[in-house]
């Protein structure tokens, strides 16, 4: 999804969801629920089930929040015009050079086995 249509989520009602070894495997309309054997069944009637909507585009270390920019990009603006109204990569970095705050120190993560 890019532009104005992530600004709207996409509804299914009444719907299965197969996860097989972690994965999701398959989803739809109740009614074309496959008929197999599951070692699980998770009743979520009246509930919402969601994948995590994510921008996998993160900084762990920024000085302002960037909410504008989504709206923006939602809204269908192209990356050169939100550039262009001073919200990208090159406005982040002067605010950040500009914060008070000093920029956190970040440790080499490890991996645990």
């Amino acid at each position: 999804m890019e532009g104005t249509a992530t600004g709207e989520l996409p509804l299914l009602e009444n719907a299965f969801l197969l996860i097989e070894n972690g994965v999701i495997s398959g989803y739809g309309p109740m009614n074309e629920c496959p008929k197999t054997r599951a070692d699980l069944e998770i009743n979520a009637k009246g509930r919402i089930v969601m994948p995590s909507w994510c921008d996998s585009h993160t900084h762990t270390v920024f000085a302002d929040t960037k909410e504008q920019e989504i709206v923006d990009r939602i809204k269908g603006l192209s990356y050169q015009e939100i550039a262009a109204r001073s919200g990208d990569i090159l406005n982040s970095a002067r605010r950040r050079k500009e914060a008070s705050i000093p920029c956190a120190k970040v440790s080499k993560r490890t991996s645990r086995k």
